[in-house]
């Protein structure tokens, strides 16, 4: 998979698009628009969406890239003075190992290359859609591929529509939420006056998709870059902007409109980051929650597999499976 990801990233992202489009075709089918009219409005007004955001974005990440040196020397001279601060109130850092050890203008400097790698993979944009395009055309056989296999194996078919539905549910969801929050976000760096708003807001709408963590992932970062341009005030409001916003989506309506039984521990969240990271680079760590929820998501579909999708799940979920089981054992 290492060695082929350059083809395998762009395979992943098509499927993604596939079943997150899936949903307006299917309304425009129910408009009477012809299937083959339909898939081609969707492709076209994605390829529109991805070439004029890649267009929007790139230009900021090479400026953010040609003045990353300067920002990462502001960022060490701000964190040897912090640390000098501390020794001066009679704390014992040494400055050097410490410096080494958490080097905070490398997060910056991270960051970009990661969001350019990125854009790099979105610019084999022919490559993904004409994949979209192929799995738009056969989407309607693949039901029937899985029941004339799963005929022959005399297992029960019903489960492949949950598992499709599913994880249609969880990724139409989870973008919606994910262009809100870079929304949200992008208004509030606009008005506290941060430079890139736009970079930090395709971030934080990114890691949006890799829960718990995610959002402290996309908010170091900005605050840090805020820290350098606006100083201790601006970094305190960009900080309280990613909390807030965060908080809202994250706590009260993500979990009102997406529900029960989507959810990954914390272990395995963080886990899946550094094993698809290392697998697919930089577009493996935004993929890496939704692969893990679709494998999460077969799993619990079948009996024989099911403990393994409780391993995979939340403390609650496994409280609620075995809720069930004690119900079922008394009825």
């Amino acid at each position: 998979m290492i060695f082929a990801k350059s083809i395998i990233t762009p395979f992943l992202l098509a499927i993604f698009i596939s079943i997150i489009c899936a949903q307006p075709i299917s309304w425009l089918e129910k408009k009477r628009i012809p299937n083959c009219f339909a898939i081609i409005i969707v492709l076209l007004g994605l390829i529109i969406l991805f070439s004029g955001f890649a267009f929007l974005i790139g230009g900021r990440v090479a400026s953010f890239l040609a003045n990353v040196s300067k920002y990462e020397s502001a960022l060490t001279t701000i964190s040897k003075s912090f640390i000098q601060f501390l020794n001066q109130k009679g704390l014992s850092i040494p400055q050097d190992q410490v410096l080494n050890l958490i080097q905070p203008a490398r997060i910056l400097e991270f960051t970009a290359l990661a969001v350019n790698q990125l854009l790099n993979v979105m610019g084999s944009t022919f490559l993904i859609f004409l994949i979209s395009l192929f799995i738009f055309l056969e989407f309607g056989s693949f039901s029937d591929k899985a029941k004339a296999i799963l005929s022959v194996s005399d297992e029960s078919n019903f489960y492949f529509s949950t598992i499709i539905q599913n994880i249609r549910h969880y990724l139409w969801i989870k973008t919606l939420l994910c262009l809100l929050t870079g929304s949200l976000i992008y208004v509030a760096l606009l008005i506290i006056g941060v430079d890139y708003p736009l970079l930090w807001a395709l971030i934080a709408g990114l890691m949006n998709y890799i829960p718990n963590i995610g959002s402290i992932i996309a908010a170091i970062p900005a605050v840090l870059f805020a820290l350098v341009q606006c100083g201790l005030s601006g970094a305190l409001w960009t900080l309280g902007s990613f909390l807030l916003v965060h908080n809202v989506l994250g706590n009260f309506v993500e979990p009102r409109i997406m529900g029960r039984g989507l959810g990954l521990s914390i272990l395995v969240v963080f886990l899946s980051l550094l094993f698809w990271g290392f697998i697919l680079g930089p577009v493996g760590m935004f993929l890496s929650v939704p692969i893990t929820m679709t494998i999460k998501i077969i799993l619990e579909q079948n009996e024989k597999t099911r403990w393994l999708a409780i391993l995979l799940g939340t403390p609650a979920e496994a409280k609620i499976y075995l809720q069930h089981k004690e119900l079922v054992k008394e009825q």
